[in-house]
């Protein structure tokens, strides 16, 4: 079911709050100064049921210019607005001022309610309409049903209200499937029952029992209780305002400006990039680092705007900035903020959040524009991709994509899966969570390997190929896992760009090219463990034959690094089919008598202890052989 919030808007005193006694019967000015002073100073919050059936929240904002702050937290969440002027007034300052703020804010519906109607004689009031209709020319309201209505006489209000359920009709319903946002514009305690925050729900769902985090705090808090409109209730939707009971919170905690969201949903920043739209009716400039005040959501924050590819920005026009902030502010992609001036206060602009975890840039960086304009203009695959191209030394699950955009969790899982299928985008499937990485990443790690590889081999003719886990460390960060890391080499490998033997990494065309004098280095060196057969050679003995030690050591170290060597004690080594040999014959001896000895070992090689006792503790540590009292038995 569609959830709708409508709003008031309008300049001091020209009847918001009476007109929504009107409609509602609520008297929604509690405070006592509002009552004595006859303005609303706060928020006043109420409800009222539609024809149609539908329940709507309606929220009634302060028209006095020093209220603007407490006008903004509450227009923030509206669906439609009624802007309220004064029959016998017409258009105030704060019209004009309210009017900015809701087209900021892109809100797209409204009706004009003309009040005070009993108090203008006809020709009047039909002045007024066209005043307002020259003057809203070219805004969202131009085409808006203007309505007269008198709160005293009730002329108009049942017309209202047919308007209002209209238009709530025709009202885009708010994403309940995406992840849970309410700005929090008031919270009290109660007595029994603990600390307890209003706001209207921006996105998602909230239920009891939920586990919840206040940011920018990122105070971890439980939904114990849930109220809409004044009545309890197990879920709150996208669209609704709601009263939320917060567990394991102090009131001190949470205030207006908080935002209640999603357990490790969201980053705060204090660098925020946007596409900024300066007010046509400023009367110069906005010079670069000028300091002003942020409004998003409940929440007002100082700062300065970094004005990033142009030098100053003319009334009326665009520019990307990066708004550089005294607090955290916690954000997602495409959220509308509302710019004022630091002092003194007005509203001189605002637009569409681009970037929330915004990223130091200087002015006038063609590539980080560049990377604006995708992320402003982009489809999804192409906003995960450039995510990617940021993320993928993180090894980025998901959730954290997910988290990263602020879009939906099911279109991103399709936009990855095409992203993957075109291959854009690989998946690393090693870990219990998958992560992924874009293929330019990996295109560059498989440079920078090949580079490092290249080098390796010049300097090393005769090894088999650098560690692996020296290119790791070269060439990865400390957060990439090694069953990640096993995988990625498994996919350059497949790539044809490396070959992976064992612990040693080489590049796919690298083959090891003897010298003559080095080939009969290697032949003498298998003739002699030949000779001896079981009874191996040591090293240095073998040293002693030539008279190239240097050279020697080369070739010997080539043929373990081969394997043609197989090390089965401390200098004590065989041939690869000496020592297979040997695995065959302990193997069938086992299988015809259920196990051997040591003894029995040394009569089927025709060697001594020492060289029996290194064979069948390499069988051991293969999980080949395993050990029973004095015997061994197969794994």
């Amino acid at each position: 079911m569609k959830h709708i919030v409508v709003g008031t808007a309008g300049h001091i005193d020209h009847g918001k709050t009476t007109l929504i006694k009107a409609l509602t019967g609520a008297e929604t000015d509690t405070l006592h100064e509002e009552k004595k002073r006859g303005i609303s100073i706060n928020l006043g919050f109420t409800f009222f049921d539609l024809p149609s059936g539908r329940r709507a929240g309606i929220i009634d904002v302060p028209g006095h210019e020093k209220f603007i702050k407490n006008m903004l937290a509450g227009v923030s969440g509206i669906d439609v607005v009624m802007l309220v002027i004064a029959a016998d007034e017409g258009i105030m300052p704060q019209t004009k001022e309210h009017l900015e703020i809701l087209q900021i804010l892109n809100v797209k519906k409204g009706i004009i309610v003309l009040t005070k109607k009993d108090l203008v004689d006809e020709d009047w009031f039909e002045m007024i309409k066209e005043d307002i209709k020259d003057q809203f020319a070219g805004t969202f309201l131009e085409d808006a049903k203007m309505i007269g209505v008198s709160s005293k006489t009730k002329e108009g209000i049942d017309e209202l209200i047919a308007e209002v359920d209209k238009l709530t009709e025709e009202s885009e319903a708010k994403d309940s499937q995406g992840h849970f946002r309410l700005p929090v514009d008031r919270a009290f305690s109660v007595s029994g029952f603990g600390t307890v925050v209003t706001g209207t729900i921006i996105s998602g769902s909230v239920h009891v029992g939920d586990e919840m985090e206040i940011y920018p705090s990122r105070t971890k808090a439980k939904v114990r209780g849930i109220q809409v409109h004044g009545a309890d209730a197990k879920i709150g939707e996208a669209g609704q305002r709601c009263a939320i009971n917060l567990a394991n919170v102090k009131k001190d905690d949470v205030g207006r400006g908080s935002l209640l969201a999603e357990t490790d949903m969201l980053e705060s920043s204090m660098m925020v990039d946007m596409n900024f739209y300066y007010l046509k009716s400023m009367k110069k400039p906005l010079e670069n680092r000028q300091r002003v005040r942020v409004y998003q959501g409940t929440s007002e924050i100082l700062g300065r705007v970094v004005i990033l590819d142009k030098e100053e920005i003319k009334p009326g026009e665009s520019a990307y900035v990066q708004l550089r902030l005294e607090e955290h502010i916690t954000c997602q992609r495409n959220d509308r903020l509302v710019i004022r001036s630091y002092s003194p206060m007005h509203t001189i602009g605002g637009g569409s959040v681009i970037e929330p975890v915004a990223s130091k840039s200087k002015r006038f960086k063609d590539d980080y524009i560049d990377e604006l304009k995708v992320k402003e203009e982009g489809k999804l695959d192409d906003l995960i991709e450039n995510a990617l191209k940021n993320m993928s030394g993180e090894y980025p699950s998901e959730k954290e994509i997910v988290k990263s955009l602020g879009k939906n969790e099911e279109d991103v899982t399709n936009a990855l899966q095409n992203l993957i299928e075109e291959g854009k985008v690989i998946k690393l499937t090693s870990l219990n969570t998958a992560a992924f990485l874009h293929r330019s990443f990996l295109k560059d790690k498989e440079e920078e390997i090949s580079k490092i590889l290249e080098v390796y081999h010049k300097n090393n003719p005769l090894k088999v190929g650098a560690m692996r886990e020296e290119i790791k460390s070269k060439v990865f960060s400390k957060g990439l896992k090694q069953k990640q890391y096993d995988e990625i080499l498994s996919i350059i490998e497949e790539n044809q760009v490396i070959s992976v033997k064992g612990e040693y990494v080489a590049l796919a065309t690298f083959e090891i090219v003897l010298s003559q004098d080095e080939k009969k280095i290697k032949d003498r060196i298998i003739d002699e463990y030949i000779k001896g057969k079981y009874t191996a050679p040591k090293e240095k003995e073998l040293e002693a034959l030539f008279k190239d030690k240097k050279a020697f050591k080369r070739v010997f170290e080539l043929l373990i690094d081969q394997g043609e060597l197989v090390k089965c004690a401390e200098d004590i080594y065989f041939t690869k089919k000496q020592f297979e040999d040997a695995k065959s014959m302990i193997i069938d001896f086992i299988n015809k008598n259920g196990s051997v000895s040591a003894g029995e070992s040394r009569e089927l090689l025709d060697t001594s202890r020492k060289y029996v006792i290194a064979i069948l503790e390499k069988l051991d540590a293969m999980k080949v052989t395993k050990r029973r009292e004095n015997e061994r038995i197969l794994w």
